[in-house]
């Protein structure tokens, strides 16, 4: 066996995956889903769950039909390094550089551009104020991210990790089934927790 940088985890799926050695064929968009169903969001300091795949939902059902992919993907790394609170993210480059690669490889994976579109990080940055507003306690401070930035306008529904994975699901079979060929993705269904790189 070809040595791998790092070490491994094992997935929800029963999965090897090495965080620091990401490879397209080893992503799996079930093992994602589960994982970003049961992150909560803002490190937990939320008054009611609220997983990373709900948010991932919502802010693709609020972007263009072209653009709803890349919205629902956008956290996806996350599936495998969990999320980290901004102020600690952006201090911690060997973090960044984890992503990054597993970015590129979840962007090979699923055909996705590799810039995420303007369009996207601008719609990230508005749900913010909706999740602050209806989910946060009183801020003590203005937050750096909502200055000058008007809400998106989405209304959060508080899933549970089992229906929060079920959504993320059903939305990203929906996109691909509607997406070009080149995608190179395999017919879904029978190889799902089969086993295969499905």
């Amino acid at each position: 066996m070809i040595a791998r940088l790092g070490d491994w985890i094992q997935t929800f799926s029963g999965r090897q995956f090495w965080p620091l050695d990401p490879r397209p064929e080893e992503i799996a968009i079930e093992d994602i889903a589960h994982a970003l169903a049961h992150d909560c969001r803002f490190g937990g300091h939320c008054r009611r769950f609220y997983s990373v795949a709900e948010h991932s939902v919502l802010l693709a059902r609020a972007v263009a039909p072209d653009l709803r992919l890349a919205a629902l993907m956008h956290d996806s790394p996350e599936g495998y390094l969990r999320d980290l609170v901004r102020p600690v993210k952006r201090t911690m480059p060997s973090y960044r550089a984890a992503e990054t690669a597993i970015w590129l490889a979840i962007c090979a994976r699923f055909g996705l551009p590799i810039d995420l579109p303007a369009e996207v990080h601008e719609a990230d940055n508005r749900i913010l104020v909706d999740e602050r507003q209806q989910n946060m306690a009183p801020p003590p401070a203005p937050w750096n991210s909502e200055e000058n930035v008007e809400p998106l306008g989405v209304r959060l529904q508080f899933w549970t990790p089992v229906e929060a994975e079920f959504q993320f699901m059903i939305l990203f079979d929906s996109l691909i089934a509607g997406s070009a060929p080149s995608a190179g993705l395999p017919p879904r269904g029978a190889t799902r927790f089969a086993g295969s790189h499905g």
